[in-house]
């Protein structure tokens, strides 16, 4: 990640190991959203529908980890210079695939919606398993800076 992603941190952060818990830590779809819209009031006020796909973003990187993935380990949001950074890490090795949209089938839509709202997403597979983050376009408090 870039260097102008370190003004305006919230941070979950997750242990080596750790195993999901409920230890007030984001753990669920339900919780993760509500984070973010905190989040955002503070780090992107004006952002509008911006801040809407930050959101869904939010709950579809939680919602596949709590499906898929055996459950959140970690939880970050990073506001930038117009953008926001979501990073969600869980303890599955196993890369996320894309699905096969079927209209007749609940779900499939997830990943491809955090791909199209997103400007980069990065998956790391490491020794406790997986951290997926995702930079989407959001207008920010955050003021640019020159390194």
């Amino acid at each position: 990640m870039s260097a102008e992603l370190s003004e305006i941190v919230m941070v979950h952060p997750p242990e080596e190991g750790q195993e999901p818990a409920d230890d007030g830590s984001v753990r669920t779809a339900e919780q993760a959203p509500e984070v973010a819209r905190g989040f955002l009031l503070v780090a992107a006020p004006d952002g509008g529908s911006a801040g809407n796909a930050v959101l869904l973003v939010v709950s579809e990187l939680v919602s596949n980890a709590v499906l898929h993935a055996g459950g959140v380990t970690g939880f970050r949001l990073e506001a930038g210079s117009g953008t926001v950074a979501v990073v969600v890490q869980d303890a599955s090795t196993a890369p996320p695939k894309p699905r096969p949209w079927d209209a007749g089938e609940p779900g499939g839509l997830g990943w491809h919606l955090v791909q199209d709202l997103s400007d980069d997403v990065q998956v790391r597979i490491h020794a406790a398993g997986k951290t997926v983050t995702a930079i989407v376009p959001c207008p920010t408090s955050v003021l640019p800076q020159v390194w």
